[in-house]
């Protein structure tokens, strides 16, 4: 078994992954910047150490500081958390080279799936619905025209790398989409070091449904039903529920067959997600594959019951899965809100400084992923993310119900947030219908433009 991890990260999923450890009597390492020093994952942690200046390119993303700092402080495994190095080939191989465990996928499954082109051929050799598109990556808008036409307009043009909603534009017609492509290159160029494109078929209006499977080292896979990551700004997700609305059980079965076997196809070992497009008629599909843990996997953990962060520890360690697909069940509804230091009336601009006073909510139910304290400096040179809200229920009625009285309870004075518009969505009446798809944000500004 694993006797000592050092957390890659920092902020509420380092904290997250030190309480999982502790309780499993598993020593931790916290790294820091020298603008973390004050962090809250710091103070927790069994040791803490300097990885390097504020910017994370020089600490959080510096792969030499921190296996140096795994290897002093004789931890024999690295958890990388989400962002940063966690979907870096290159890192989880690094780990293996020095003998240290790295807490999730095998190198070569993590090259494999974070090239999305690649990923897709290899979900439509095994069977997995997959979104009309080429299956060659494109380098030129000339070449990209071509295969747009052969495809049929809207088409969406994405980076072959990376991820976060970079790289990417939507092209109506066949006029639009030479500037479309040189502007999503160009963003792809600057962002991933890599012009690498592909073009498919753009759907019209989807629900993005999300998989999360887990596999261990002796071939057992299993999903733990869906997520609907729908409410998302400029592909940013804000809101996420478990179960979805839109899913019946007939459904839930084939999306989740089709989940597990492409993680069986890519020879996936850990926890992962697999990513689908939802079209009205439940037609779904395959878009990428996440290699790692997901910010919203409390949802999850609420509705089945099982701790995704110490089942990953587990299949580390070597052991089998401990649950049986038999063994899951989705109980009640879970969702979850992500509190970020930003201003939503000045177009979502980063409000980092200190945290003056802060209350969370409590009771039954209510869920409060965090490393923010009252006297904390919000730093500027990190995802804005600050909180999450997670609330669990019998039903999704009352399970908003409950996310509607928890997150009017919320004080953070001395930042912005976006709290205010958190509660401006879960008051929407689509929301509250459940008639929500990926547009609804766009939507909804629109409604208040006017």
């Amino acid at each position: 078994m694993i006797k000592k991890v050092l957390i890659a990260n920092r902020g509420e999923i380092a904290v997250r992954i030190i309480r999982a450890c502790r309780e499993m009597g598993i020593e931790t390492v916290a790294v820091y910047s020298e603008a973390d020093r004050e962090a809250l994952h710091t103070q927790l942690a069994d040791q803490a150490i300097c990885i390097g200046p504020a910017p994370s390119t020089q600490s959080y993303l510096s792969m030499e500081n921190i296996i140096s700092a795994t290897i002093v402080s004789g931890a024999d495994a690295i958890h990388p958390g989400f962002g940063f190095l966690s979907e870096n080939s290159k890192f989880a191989e690094l780990c293996e080279q020095c003998n240290i465990t790295f807490i999730g996928p095998p190198p070569s499954v993590i090259a494999s799936l974070g090239n999305k082109q690649a990923a897709k051929n290899t979900m439509a050799a095994a069977g997995v619905p997959v979104i009309p598109g080429g299956s060659n990556p494109v380098y030129t808008a000339e070449d990209g025209a071509k295969e747009a036409a052969e495809i049929g307009y809207p088409v969406i043009i994405k980076a072959a790398l990376g991820g976060g909603g970079k790289g990417m534009r939507v092209a109506d017609t066949p006029e639009e989409f030479t500037e479309s492509f040189q502007t999503a290159q160009k963003e792809a160029q600057m962002a991933f070091g890599d012009g690498t494109m592909y073009i498919e078929h753009f759907v019209r209006h989807p629900r993005h449904i999300e998989f999360q499977i887990m596999a261990d080292k002796f071939g057992n896979v299993i999903h733990l039903g869906e997520r609907d990551c729908s409410i998302q700004r400029n592909h940013q997700k804000m809101i996420e529920e478990s179960p979805s609305i839109a899913i019946s059980d007939e459904l839930r079965k084939k999306m989740g067959d089709a989940a597990v076997r492409a993680a069986k196809a890519a020879g996936y070992v850990n926890a992962g997600t697999i990513e689908f497009l939802l079209e009205k008629d439940e037609k779904f599909y395959f878009m990428e594959m996440n290699t790692r843990i997901q910010v919203e996997h409390p949802v999850t953990e609420w509705v089945t019951g099982v701790d995704l962060v110490k089942e990953q520890i587990r299949i580390a360690s070597g052991k089998p899965l401990s649950y049986k697909q038999e063994d899951i069940h989705l109980t009640g509804h879970a969702i979850e809100c992500r509190i970020n230091a930003e201003n939503p009336s000045k177009g979502f601009m980063p409000s980092p400084g200190t945290i003056t006073d802060m209350y969370f909510p409590g009771g039954k139910g209510i869920r409060i992923d965090s490393a923010v304290y009252s006297g904390y400096t919000v730093q500027p040179y990190y995802d804005s993310m600050i909180a999450k809200l997670i609330v669990w229920a019998k039903n999704r009625n009352e399970a908003i119900r409950k996310m509607q009285s928890a997150l009017g309870e919320v004080i953070i004075e001395g930042i912005d947030t976006n709290v205010d518009y958190q509660y401006e969505i879960l008051n929407h009446p689509d929301f509250l219908s459940g008639n929500i798809d990926v547009e609804f944000i766009e939507r909804m500004e629109k409604e208040n433009e006017s």
